[in-house]
This record gives structure tokens, C-alpha cells and sequence, in this order.
């Protein structure tokens, strides 16, 4: 029997509860703005801008604490990438997930004290929180300041580019998120995962 590991210290389970919240609140408000219309409205249009607004501004604050949370404490050394070996690392897991798994075999890179992520689980961890987070965060605030922002950008209207560059953001890691919880359910049984974010231990 695999000894259990304390993975998920206090402050990140706070942070992954809260980031959820706030992420379900954001991608809520973001559909009604976007797919709402006159006649029909999901969320009425001046609350979903201030919820978006505010919501949005509580994930910039807790995606700067993430940031140096991270580079303060060990949990920053979950997110960094080896190169070396890295493609067929990641080639090893993706063919454990779309084959191995449904044979019940081991899983090639198991969870340990050390490794927390598995290769799959890492690059996609870093390209969210790294660059798509950063992404959306900088283009949200950026559309909080509409006339600071150039008249054109690559021909079209700054604002529309910024908004644009925020939404196709916020769809990829809306699409994150659901394929995040899918995974979540592939564990001992479909609720260890979640029940590692309440007690901390895998």
C-alpha cells in the first residue's frame, strides 16, 4: 500500500478553492456578456459587469500571490520544465492516458514527494498559470483602461484586439478547467483527487 503523501500544504488548497470560484463566476459572467442580447439575457448585463469586474480584479490578487507563493516556497519546484527528455516523457504519458490506462496498467510516471505532476500534467500547468493566466490577467486590466490603449492594432481597433485576445484566452482555459476536472476523477476511486484538496494528502 502506497504511503500517503501531504502534497497540498493550506495555503494552496485555499488559493485552488478560491481560483475555482472565481473562475466559475468569470466564465458565468463572460458567457452572458458575450451571448446575451436585448431580448435575451442570461445574467442581467450591469451585474455581470460587476461581478466580472470584481471577480476579476480578486484573480489578479491571487494570481500575484500564486506567483510568489511559488517562488518562495518549494511548491514553485512542481513548475519547472526539464527540456532534456521531455517529448517522450510527455509522449509516454499521453499514451498511458489514451491506451494504458483503460488496460489497467501502471502509470508510467506515479505521484511521489518530488513529483507531484506527471509530464502531461506539468507543461499543461505551465502554459496555463505561465502564460495564458498572465495572458488574460494583462488584457483584462489593459480593457479597465479602454483610452490608454492604441487606436489600432494590426489593423483593427485596440480595444476590440485586447477583448479579443481576452476572450480567446478565457475560452482555453474555460476548456482547461473542464478537461482539468476530468482528469480529477481518474484516481483511486472518481473522489480521491478531490478529496486530496480538502485534506491536503494524496
Amino acid at each position: 500500500m502506497t504511503k500517503p503523501m501531504y502534497l497540498y500544504p493550506l495555503w494552496v488548497r485555499l488559493w485552488h478553492l478560491a481560483n475555482a470560484l472565481m473562475f466559475l463566476a468569470l466564465i458565468a459572467t463572460g458567457l452572458s456578456l458575450q451571448y446575451s442580447s436585448m431580448d435575451y439575457t442570461i445574467i442581467r448585463f450591469d451585474y455581470a459587469v460587476s461581478i466580472h469586474n470584481i471577480t476579476g480584479i480578486v484573480l489578479c490578487v491571487a494570481y500575484i500571490f500564486f506567483l510568489f507563493a511559488n517562488h518562495f516556497t518549494s511548491n514553485g519546484n512542481y513548475y519547472q520544465l526539464h527540456l532534456k527528455g521531455m517529448f517522450d516523457r510527455t509522449l509516454k504519458q499521453l499514451r498511458y492516458y489514451s491506451y494504458g490506462i483503460f488496460k489497467n496498467e501502471e502509470a508510467p510516471f506515479p505521484t511521489v514527494v518530488g513529483r507531484k505532476f506527471n509530464p502531461l500534467q506539468k507543461i499543461s500547468y505551465v502554459f496555463v498559470m505561465y502564460i495564458f493566466m498572465p495572458v488574460v490577467v494583462i488584457t483584462g486590466v489593459a480593457l479597465f483602461f479602454p483610452d490608454m490603449l492604441p487606436d489600432k492594432i494590426f489593423g483593427i481597433g485596440g480595444v476590440h484586439f485586447f477583448d479579443l485576445i481576452h476572450i480567446i484566452s478565457g475560452f482555453i482555459l474555460s476548456i482547461f478547467i473542464v478537461i482539468h476536472i476530468y482528469f480529477c476523477t481518474i484516481g483511486k476511486t472518481p473522489l480521491t483527487n478531490f478529496k486530496s484538496m480538502i485534506n491536503g494528502w494524496h
